[in-house]
């Protein structure tokens, strides 16, 4: 896991440590040498994500290793919004993984920030998301939502106020706007097939 200022990877490695799976935290690029998947998980703002992950050097690494590469990627929360071309968020010129912007749900029309559970529905059949149920509750925390450019690359929708794109799956790279590892069993579950999935599986070409 990338572990930033404004990230929570404290609470997915204890996720992932209930799953029996083996994990560290990396403050660096150099700590990406051995490592078969990374996740960047998020709290906080697109634009200051953005400043720290650039000021530390992760964007051309992860590019190297994840868009050039085959490694596989997770973003959860804010992890999503900055695959994404912009944000409204702060106006950030985020990572552009992703062909597409994000955007502020309107305050006038919904609760903001949304906060707690909401229904997800699945809208792939990207091997990371099998056996989800069409469904099931997971954890929000969110103030803005992606909207991909091409439909193709949503892999699950949640309505609040608008429906939206709350997970996202392009091949190896994969992404979740709830938290997975606050979302109980379900999360759980994302995140171990995620992480034993064996990677030709999990990530079609």
């Amino acid at each position: 896991m990338i572990d930033y200022r404004t990230g929570n990877s404290q609470s997915v490695r204890y996720a992932l440590n209930s799953l029996g799976v083996p994990n560290r935290l990396l403050t660096s690029p150099a700590d990406l040498d051995g490592i078969g998947r990374v996740i960047l998980p998020g709290v906080g703002a697109a634009g200051t994500t953005m400043q720290y992950l650039s000021e530390a050097g992760w964007p051309e690494a992860l590019r190297t290793r994840v868009v050039d590469g085959d490694m596989p990627f997770l973003g959860i929360c804010v992890g999503l919004q900055i695959l994404f071309e912009t944000s409204e968020e702060q106006q950030a010129t985020c990572l552009g993984w992703i062909p597409g912007t994000v955007r502020a749900f309107d305050g006038a029309n919904v609760r903001v920030p949304q906060m707690g559970w909401n229904q997800v529905h699945r809208a792939s059949t990207h091997p990371f998301l099998a056996g989800l149920p069409d469904e099931g509750h997971f954890y929000f925390v969110n103030s803005y939502y992606a909207e991909p450019a091409d439909p193709a690359d949503t892999a699950a929708t949640t309505v609040h106020g608008v429906r939206f794109t709350s997970a996202v799956a392009r091949g190896n790279i994969m992404a979740t706007q709830f938290h997975t590892e606050k979302s109980g069993p379900l999360g759980l579950d994302l995140l171990e097939r995620f992480a034993k999935t064996p990677q030709e599986e999990l990530c079609p070409r």
